[in-house]
């Protein structure tokens, strides 16, 4: 349910709500057909149903999920958002600094990157289940 009367900003801001709600189907209705999803350590993915075939894996071990916007400042179609992901695993919590780059087009996003240190959640991620 995406509106095109809706800034970039506030695009990005949806997607976000979605996410750290666990709402997949709802942040990804925010992603165009052909969005690339750039997830700078660990490579690219295009569309929803790749999006969330890294995202769904990912957040699975995870029972609480806090997304909390440092800082978010847009420039026409392209908005950055500064943020800290908080992860509750079994072994307690996990933070990540990350950094999103977006671009949005008609009302979705067509690009969405993230920046951060692969290390810092690697060595506290469980291993993925065989």
């Amino acid at each position: 349910m995406t509106d095109t009367a809706m800034s970039p900003q506030q695009i990005v801001e949806a997607f976000f709500a979605a996410m750290a709600v666990g709402d997949h189907d709802v942040a990804l209705a925010h992603v165009s057909d052909d969005c690339e999803y750039d997830n700078v350590p660990m490579g690219k993915v295009y569309g929803p149903a790749e999006i969330r075939q890294v995202l769904e894996p990912f957040f699975a071990p995870t029972p609480e999920y806090i997304l909390e916007i440092k800082r978010i400042a847009a420039a026409g179609p392209v908005v950055f958002a500064e943020r800290l992901d908080r992860h509750r695993l079994e072994s307690g919590w996990v933070e990540l600094p990350v950094t999103g780059v977006f671009e949005v087009h008609d009302g979705k996003i067509t690009l969405y990157r993230d920046y951060f240190d692969l290390a810092t959640i690697m060595t506290k991620w469980p291993a993925p289940a065989a």
